[in-house]
């Protein structure tokens, strides 16, 4: 599915050919969007909750508060975390019916959060800086320096990417210990990454392209 910010919509599309299978009502301004294996997670930012939709009917499953102002969240098998950008914190949900089991402060302004099997991590953008969450209790683990505003992440099985809006460049960091293993140059305002087995995929907003490395 794909969120529609000013139509209040999500929008469900076949994989195979494209085609759409309809169009669901969410909450203020949805921003990101999850799968949890049979369901659909909504962040809406301007609402400061997140719907869960069935996701083969699309049928409303319930509405959940997080924080202020979500942009982003991830899966870890059990739980959706929620980055809450004008709280510096993430809020972790049950799946199974989204109790609220836990709050956890970050760096400021979070706004993009990856899970690498065992830990979540998730980008400051304010700070330049990535946090390393214990996704078990959400104990802190380490922060780690970044490029400019880093926004979107991806785990590729052994690594951390991180897409810097303003230095437009990826960062790489080793999943295990944070280790910066380089930085690589995208075109013009990074924001979204993604891992497609072999390569990392990254939206550059102002260059109207994808990168791909």
């Amino acid at each position: 599915m794909t969120s529609s910010g000013g139509a209040n919509t999500v929008t469900k599309i076949r994989a195979t050919d494209g085609a759409v299978l309809g169009t669901f009502p969410t909450g203020n301004l949805p921003f990101a969007v999850v799968f949890d294996g049979s369901s659909i997670w909504v962040a809406n930012s301007l609402s400061n909750n997140v719907n869960k939709l069935d996701a083969s009917s699309g049928a409303s499953l319930g509405t959940f508060p997080v924080g202020n102002k979500p942009l982003a969240m991830a899966f870890d098998g059990n739980s959706i975390w929620v980055a809450n950008s004008n709280d510096n914190t993430v809020t972790k949900l049950r799946a199974s019916d989204g109790m609220n089991v836990g709050t956890f402060a970050v760096g400021l302004s979070p706004q993009g959060i990856a899970f690498d099997g065992s830990n979540m991590w998730v980008a400051n953008g304010s700070d330049s800086t990535v946090t390393k969450l214990r996704a078990s209790d959400g104990s802190s683990l380490r922060v780690f320096a970044t490029g400019s505003s880093p926004f979107g992440l991806a785990f590729d099985g052994v690594n951390i990417w991180i897409a810097n809006e303003l230095s437009n460049t990826l960062t790489k960091l080793r999943a295990s210990d944070g280790a910066n293993l380089g930085s690589f140059p995208v075109g013009s305002i990074p924001a979204g990454v993604a891992f497609d087995g072999v390569n990392i995929w990254v939206t550059n907003h102002f260059s109207n392209t994808v990168s791909k490395r």
